[in-house]
């Protein structure tokens, strides 16, 4: 029976969702669920246990770093606009204690940032010991957005590969355990995400004219993202590949991922730097 917490799933999602050779990207089902068998109320009712289960760990992962523990996990969130990052920052994320989260989103470089290697701007960003880091975006735009764009020659986007796994070996190195997940939406929900932005002057702070024009490069995408999956997940940094049509299992699916990364961490609560015994006295007398 998988770990999971539920004989709804399978196996463990950190099994089912770990990207292989043979991943492809173009044969992925966005709209899929897998390893899961049950239904939406199902998957919406084990997130909120697993979130409490998630809520603990963070908890004793913060604790184990106020207390000098340098360990870190990093949730990197890449995916096409609409893929559901945000949300998954606050349906997922929104859990644990946001004092214990390390939050970084990755837009366009900035004139400073452009003046720096690519990987400078995600270094001043890595979580601090105790911390769940969460990149929305991350290194990868520069092997996504910027092959697709051709924004350098391709020799540069096409030696950062290496440079990604060798930044990301020296992280684990260091204590710092990588999730990273692949969010993938079909091109026929991304279009019914951005119409949902139209039509509620609530979401039109989200909407951005350049997707539109971004569909057209869809394929061009797809190969990158395949590209990404091939030559940067590795043994000590794999990537998961999640489904985000449906945004309830893809949000199950990294609570999970991001359980397995924290009890690997085997963690347990630290213990006390002081008199316990005495500070009882103290207290009963004060």
């Amino acid at each position: 029976m998988a770990k999971a917490g539920s004989k709804l799933w399978q196996r463990p999602a950190s099994e089912i969702l770990r990207a292989g050779p043979g991943t492809l990207v173009a044969e992925l089902d966005r709209n899929g669920t897998p390893g899961f068998s049950g239904a939406k109320s199902d998957g919406t009712a084990l997130l909120e246990e697993r979130g409490a289960v998630l809520s603990g760990l963070q908890e004793m992962l913060y604790a184990n770093g106020r207390s000098g523990d340098s360990r870190s996990v990093l949730l990197v969130l890449q995916g096409m606009d609409t893929a559901g990052k945000g949300g998954m920052v606050r349906h997922v994320i929104g859990h644990v204690d946001p004092q214990g989260v390390d939050h970084a989103a990755f837009g366009v470089p900035t004139p400073e940032e452009k003046r720096h290697h690519f990987l400078w701007r995600i270094s001043k960003r890595l979580p601090r010991g105790g911390q769940i880091g969460v990149f929305d975006r991350s290194h990868y735009e520069d092997v996504l957005v910027v092959r697709v764009h051709g924004l350098v020659p391709t020799p540069v986007w096409q030696g950062r590969y290496e440079e990604i796994n060798q930044f990301e070996r020296t992280l684990v190195a260091e204590g710092t355990t990588l999730v990273k997940v692949a969010m993938f939406v079909s091109l026929e929900e991304q279009k019914k995400r951005l119409a949902e932005r139209l039509d509620r002057p609530d979401k039109y702070w989200k909407y951005n004219p350049s997707d539109v024009d971004e569909r057209a490069l869809w394929p061009a995408y797809q190969e990158a993202y395949q590209a990404m999956l091939d030559r940067t997940s590795t043994e000590y940094a794999p990537w998961y590949v999640v489904p985000c049509d449906r945004k309830w299992y893809s949000r199950l699916a990294v609570t999970e991922l991001l359980i397995t990364a924290l009890e690997g961490l085997d963690l347990s609560w630290p213990p006390a730097d002081f008199d316990i015994e005495h500070e009882k006295g103290r207290l009963a007398d004060a």
